[in-house]
């Protein structure tokens, strides 16, 4: 009993200290110093909840500018033993796990190219409209990868292509502190911005 009972008064103390105390303490510091990212930094419109500013979205009309390929799956409704995809599936965050050597990779790749290429000829495609994330959530594409994109917008929505590019160049968010990362466009922040803009 002489070395039972600190063993359990320890476990007691770490589950109260690290169960409840650490995380209500840190979860309450979070609301009250950064209250919009701790609540999943929610893009709102008109008052409704229309997206997350850390996580990509499908977007697939000509209108919109869209993000990277996403590799997420979701359980397949008709096989449970089998996966279908699922682009920007929040709740299951993951790469394609297919090696550079991969037919499907490969062809997936080849095809999505293509459609580019036929979309801007004589454009060079940007690496990430033809490559998934890591967590396939990816909110941001290259400023190359916007401005690719600005022939088929500007067509789509009949507006100037030089407006439509300004308007990507004034989206682009620098490197953080001016040597941290690399400089990026939130794709649903600027599709927001693209509905709001007059022909």
């Amino acid at each position: 009993m002489k070395h039972i009972r600190p063993a359990i008064v320890m476990i007691v103390a770490m589950t109260v200290i690290t169960g409840l105390i650490y995380p209500m303490l840190m979860t309450g510091i979070a609301q009250a110093v950064f209250p919009y990212q701790a609540n999943g930094s929610l893009v709102e419109k008109d008052g409704k909840v229309i997206g997350s500013a850390l996580i990509g979205q499908s977007f697939t009309s000509d209108k919109y500018f869209h993000g990277r390929p996403s590799a997420t799956t979701d359980t397949d409704p008709n096989d449970a033993t089998k996966t279908v995809p699922a682009p920007y599936n929040a709740a299951n965050s993951s790469g394609s796990n297919l090696g550079p050597t991969s037919k499907a990779l490969v062809d997936r790749v080849k095809d999505d190219a293509a459609k580019l290429a036929a979309e801007n000829p004589g454009t060079p495609i940007p690496a990430d409209l033809v490559t998934t994330s890591a967590s396939g959530l990816d909110p941001d594409i290259t400023p190359a990868g916007a401005l690719f994109q600005v022939p088929r917008v500007a067509k789509a929505r009949g507006l100037p292509a030089d407006k439509v590019r300004q308007l990507v160049e004034d989206h682009v968010t620098g490197r953080l502190l001016g040597i941290i990362g690399e400089p990026h466009v939130n794709v649903l922040q600027l599709n927001l911005a693209l509905d709001e803009m007059k022909g």
